[in-house]
């Protein structure tokens, strides 16, 4: 990667449907519906108003055969309507099902945990796949990584790199390049290392697949966008990022606009800011540049601070290449003015072009120099930067999903009821999952998991560990507070 500017990496041309994706092209926005498939009215007309808002690329899930056979009802009655939105079939634990969508979808989505390579099911769907001309997505998930990956590997962003090249290998052996490629978590740290790491081991195999980003279970409002633009920006500031999602936990016609400003800002990059040196400057590893434990808000600056503010079009690289180049290791708050009136523009773009270096450990202080907003809405979009980016936990963290198909309660109402109670909680993190394909794994660090188990029931987890099974859905909640007052987390954040 350059480190010095902003410049696509190399991708070859993928065709999902009408779309061309690849570093030839722009960059592509895409969502996800989150209508039960099987519902072919439901569905349609989700589909319609995400791709009314600007999405070119909408996925849906088939968990069944029925949902599977129902792809064929969806796609036609959107053509029949003048949609040419590509469509995305997404499967997990049934691989037949992806042969079943294959024959109606643009893209079929798979899931490494999910598959073998060993038995010859891969080699099927690239046979049907390079046939209808559909394209497929290679979408590692930090949560479910297949079983043999984990016990040699863990959870880590190395296992999901083995998962996913084990799986572009067979792709490359079939000589099937119609393939793209994801690496998704909703530990932005985790998600960042695991998708830098798989360019390095494509480059050094002479892989150009195209990559998809996304932080899963980002949630909602302006702390989602912000965790979603923490991740995906440090990517996109890479060069890595050839079709993208934000993934919250609303309506996913909001998800696009959010991802087009990202699209959009990224851009408009410009400019070289050469760097000294990178001799301890590993951008897959976390290693803390000075020993400031505790990264600090813009009034909490002191005397032993350095600022270091951009002004260039290219913040990230601007002010990654002004600390690389430093002689010392004083401590460096990073200091940008944005000048827009929107809460949520000023979030999205501090994110993108801030968060990175908390990430990468290079920055000890953040300065979101913006004129129109109020200092308290600063404040909250500086602490939710810093949290995002895993290095200062001010607030409780809901890793919660955006929910798809295989939802099986109302996720939005239910994130809203329990933020109202437990969003006064200190360094907490709750998990909120749909279901349980990715839940369990995905909200592994969460101190705390509600995952809807069947229609009308929810589990509880404490950590890894399932501490209540199947609760009615009314009483769920209730549980969940008793469960963290039981054990001493019931205490106030900064």
């Amino acid at each position: 990667m350059d480190l010095t500017r902003y410049s696509r990496r190399k991708a070859h041309e993928v065709l999902i449907g009408g779309v061309k994706i690849g570093s030839a092209h722009p960059i592509a926005v895409q969502s996800m519906t989150n209508t039960p498939t099987a519902n072919t009215e439901l569905s349609v007309a989700q589909t319609k108003r995400i791709a009314d808002a600007g999405a070119g690329i909408v996925r849906l899930t088939a968990q069944g055969r029925k949902e599977g056979e129902n792809l064929e009802n969806i796609v036609a009655e959107l053509r029949k309507d003048g949609y040419s939105t590509a469509i995305v079939a997404d499967i997990h634990f049934v691989p037949e099902v992806a042969s079943i969508a294959a024959r109606y979808v643009d893209k079929v989505r798979i899931n490494p945990g999910n598959y073998r390579t060993s038995n010859g099911e891969l080699e099927a769907l690239i046979a049907q796949c390079r046939e209808r001309g559909v394209a497929l997505r290679i979408g590692v998930n930090h949560g479910s990584l297949a079983k043999r990956i984990f016990d040699e590997w863990g959870d880590t962003p190395e296992g999901m790199v083995v998962s996913a090249m084990e799986f572009l290998r067979v792709c490359r052996r079939e000589e099937f390049d119609q393939v793209v490629v994801s690496m998704k978590s909703s530990n932005t740290r985790v998600m960042v290392q695991a998708y830098r790491l798989l360019v390095e081991a494509m480059e050094r195999e002479g892989m150009t697949y195209p990559v998809h980003l996304g932080v899963t279970e980002a949630g909602n409002g302006i702390e989602g966008r912000i965790k979603s633009a923490v991740g995906i920006g440090a990517l996109l500031a890479d060069g890595i990022g050839d079709t993208i999602r934000v993934s919250l936990t609303e309506a996913p016609e909001n998800e696009v606009p959010v991802a087009q400003m990202l699209v959009d800002y990224y851009q408009k990059r410009e400019g070289e800011f050469p760097i000294a040196s990178t001799e301890n400057y590993h951008p897959t590893e976390y290693v803390r540049r000075t020993d400031v434990m505790t990264p600090v808000v813009h009034d909490e600056i002191t005397e032993q601070f350095r600022i270091i503010e951009s002004v260039s079009g290219n913040p990230t690289a601007e002010l990654r290449a002004a600390i690389l180049n430093m002689q010392d290791r004083t401590p460096v708050v990073v200091k940008r003015r944005y000048d827009d009136a929107d809460v949520e523009v000023v979030a999205v773009k501090a994110a993108a072009d801030l968060g990175v270096l908390f990430l990468d450990g290079l920055a000890d202080g953040i300065w979101v120099d913006a004129p129109h907003l109020k200092e308290e809405q600063i404040r909250d979009i500086e602490l939710m930067i810093l949290q995002a980016a895993r290095v200062r936990f001010s607030h409780t963290e809901y890793i919660a999903c955006p929910s798809c198909g295989r939802t099986l309660y109302d996720i939005e109402k239910t994130l809203a009821d329990i933020k109202s109670r437990t969003s006064h909680l200190k360094n907490l993190k709750i998990g909120i999952m749909g279901c349980i394909v990715n839940g369990p794994g995905e909200m592994a660090d969460a101190d705390y998991g509600y995952v809807g188990a069947a229609a009308g029931r929810i589990t509880l987890y404490k950590g890894r560990e399932i501490v209540e099974r199947n609760i009615p859905q009314e009483e769920a909640i209730d549980h969940l507070i008793a469960l963290i007052k039981a054990n001493g987390d019931w205490q106030d954040a900064e």
